[in-house]
């Protein structure tokens, strides 16, 4: 055998061991580590902005919709609202812990195990949602009649409902997956995934609500179908993107391990999610005491206030797995200064919001519903909630920054602190004096008290463990 010699050994040792040719999907995790961490906040607050704004603009499409079957349809909606953002605390919750945990580790440079972590995580998420879609669907009556819903209402809401649930698993796998792509840094695709399938639930809608092109009509439930139809899109072009990245393992070796760290963040984040639905079931309760108008019109002016929303909602989504990398990698620095960017922002954008709702806000509702108490209820709404908007946006982002550092638990305490401690004693005493609208000034406070709260918390903790004393 003729020897090799020890240099072409060398390069051809070094040539096996290199990383296979990056995809497309991989050149895109770049990750938040090094860069302009203004630039960086902005590419992932902004195609976030795409797809939440597009997801909420069908959501406001929707309910333009069901506006036109008429007032009833709206109030369904609004009783649906408690359980769907119960769902959807659970897929936040994973998505919470798997991000924390995923981002950390890649911003200390294991690839490989950030890999095994979003393996698990899908097929965590996959389990979740199948058993709570099936026990959605068993208990949706029930569920509904608690909330306060009879006759008429309580039918249109559970067709509402028991469609939506068929979907949640695939519901479940794309927002985790969401959370993961960002995690490993693609700020872009989440984003671009989450507008397309927005774009098709509302071009979905108007054939499977009114039964255009031979399609029967389906009324509220035809609503359902093109949102789960839509979010199963989405669910597959993730999965797709992760495959291409090389970010699967099809294994289950070590999921047990990956499961425990994951709930470690996503179980507190689970709870912190359940609070808000416990305390938006009481103030639906007390709102339906008002008559469905008055559900109607909140739901309106809360889809429309929650298309501004979003933006803030985006701005804080974007600091876990950019303050999860940075920590990973032991850039304080890097966290700090996001943390002080997006509290400006915050700020900021609730002054811009207010301006707007007030400015417009009565047209866009007259143009969903022009019931002149659906109207009545939703100016009331505008000139009340949107004052408090950019201090609802800092305890995001101090949420947040607790999951992407690994400490649920003050994100927890803050989420009893805002539904519970504070938010339900105010809205019940403001329902006793006020109606209504004492329920949005309730709301209001309750934001502004709660967002320096979570603000003074969230920097204090940040200081001292960035100076080795947490």
């Amino acid at each position: 055998m003729t020897d090799i010699p020890s240099d072409n050994r060398q390069a051809a040792a070094t040539e096996a061991d290199a990383p296979p040719k990056p995809t497309g999907a991989m050149r895109a995790m770049r990750g938040f580590t090094d860069g302009s961490v203004g630039r960086h906040l902005l590419r992932l607050g902004s195609y976030m902005a795409l797809g939440s704004v597009a997801m909420n603009a069908s959501m406001f499409a929707e309910a333009i919709y069901l506006g036109v079957l008429g007032t009833q349809a709206l109030a369904a909606m609004g009783v649906a609202f408690p359980v769907t953002i119960t769902l959807f605390a659970f897929a936040g919750g994973i998505g919470t812990g798997a991000s924390s945990v995923t981002a950390r580790t890649m911003g200390a440079g294991d690839r490989e195990g950030a890999a095994r972590l979003i393996t698990h995580s899908q097929i965590l998420a996959l389990a979740v949602g199948i058993v709570l879609g099936a026990l959605g669907i068993w208990l949706a009556r029930d569920i509904v009649t608690l909330i306060g819903a009879t006759g008429d209402l309580r039918e249109l809401t559970v067709d509402y409902l028991t469609v939506y649930l068929l979907g949640f698993p695939a519901f479940m796998l794309s927002i985790v997956g969401s959370t993961l792509l960002r995690a490993t840094g693609n700020a872009k695709s989440p984003g671009i995934i989450m507008a397309a399938g927005s774009v098709l639930q509302i071009l979905l809608g108007p054939p499977l609500i009114f039964g255009w092109f031979g399609i029967p009509a389906l009324g509220i439930a035809g609503a359902a179908w093109a949102y789960v139809i839509s979010r199963t899109l989405g669910m597959g072009l993730y999965v797709v993107l992760l495959v291409r990245a090389r970010m699967l393992r099809w294994t289950m070796e070590g999921a047990f391990d990956s499961w425990r760290r994951i709930m470690h963040v996503g179980g507190p984040a689970v709870a912190s999610g359940l609070v808000m639905p416990a305390g938006m079931l009481v103030i639906t309760r007390m709102l339906i005491g008002h008559g469905e108008a008055v559900v109607a019109g909140y739901q309106v002016a809360s889809r429309v206030e929650t298309l501004a929303h979003m933006i803030l909602w985006s701005a804080s989504s974007s600091v876990e797995p950019f303050v999860g990398q940075n920590w990973g990698a032991k850039l304080y620095d890097r966290a700090k200064a996001a943390l002080s960017m997006t509290h400006r922002f915050s700020i900021a954008w609730g002054v811009v919001t207010f301006i707007v709702m007030v400015s417009v806000g009565k047209t866009i509702v007259a143009m969903i519903d022009d019931n002149p108490i659906v109207v009545e209820v939703s100016v009331a709404f505008f000139y009340i909630i949107p004052l408090s908007i950019g201090f609802m946006g800092m305890t995001q982002v101090a949420s947040s920054c607790f999951n992407a550092l690994g400490k649920p638990t003050p994100s927890l305490v803050i989420s009893i602190l805002r539904a519970l401690v504070i938010g339900v004693p105010l809205a019940v005493l403001g329902n006793y004096w006020w109606g209504y609208v004492g329920i949005f000034v309730a709301t209001a406070i309750t934001n502004v008290v709660v967002g320096i709260l979570a603000w003074r918390w969230n920097w204090s903790y940040v200081n001292r463990a960035s100076s080795g004393n947490p």
